[in-house]
């Protein structure tokens, strides 16, 4: 019965347009750590650029919460859409880590399989971005929204793949050289690892709310 008024109701569809904005950005962040993967004397620049994204996201955040305080009906249930953008955001403040590491322990050179954990970043940024518009008709939508999710995992586990096979590499490569090295390299990874990671809690929330919702 409560569902059934709530959809006479006429609806707050901004959260949408703004979830929308914020993909963006995820999308903008992820390009950025890809680049500044690629090394070289630009490493700082795309970590600066990362910086911007990340404080745009931010911001896009803040408005988001807001909105919630005061929209009187939301399209989907409150916490949902608080822990939805969050999860967005916690993705995006995680290549901010991921940046500061790199300017802390002055990296310029990054491994192969670092260099490919980016470009599997990207896919879940730009699958996100994809996820997003689809929200607005869940029930239409529901097999495409769940066959995106199920991709954000698998991207997830290969990052997962790669940090495993990434270590191990890094670990022979430096065992009869200097410790430091391996030390600073783990952290990278360390660091992209957590980045799908939060990717893969957006899709866990997706999820989240077409159970509620479908």
């Amino acid at each position: 019965m409560l569902r059934w008024f709530r959809a006479l109701l006429p609806r707050e569809e901004r959260f949408f347009d703004l979830f929308a904005q914020h993909s963006v950005t995820l999308v903008q962040g992820a390009r950025a750590l890809q680049d500044m993967l690629k090394g070289g004397d630009d490493t700082v620049v795309h970590c600066q650029r990362i910086n911007q994204f990340e404080n745009e996201a931010d911001n896009i955040t803040r408005e988001v919460l807001t909105a919630v305080r005061r929209t009187f009906i939301t399209p989907f249930d409150r916490g949902d859409i608080k822990d939805l953008i969050t999860s967005m955001d916690d993705a995006i403040d995680q290549m901010q880590q991921t940046a500061k590491a790199v300017l802390l322990f002055e990296v310029r050179i990054f491994e192969p399989p670092m260099r490919e954990i980016g470009s599997l970043l990207v896919e879940c940024a730009n699958l996100v971005q994809r996820a997003i518009p689809l929200m607005t008709a869940m029930g239409d939508n529901v097999s495409m929204l769940n066959a995106i999710t199920e991709e954000l995992t698998k991207l997830e586990g290969r990052v997962d793949d790669l940090h495993d096979i990434g270590l191990k590499e890094l670990f022979i490569k430096h065992r009869d050289a200097n410790a430091i090295d391996f030390i600073v390299g783990n952290e990278i990874y360390k660091h992209l690892e957590k980045v799908s990671d939060r990717f893969d809690d957006v899709a866990n929330e997706i999820n989240s709310i077409l159970i509620e919702q479908v």
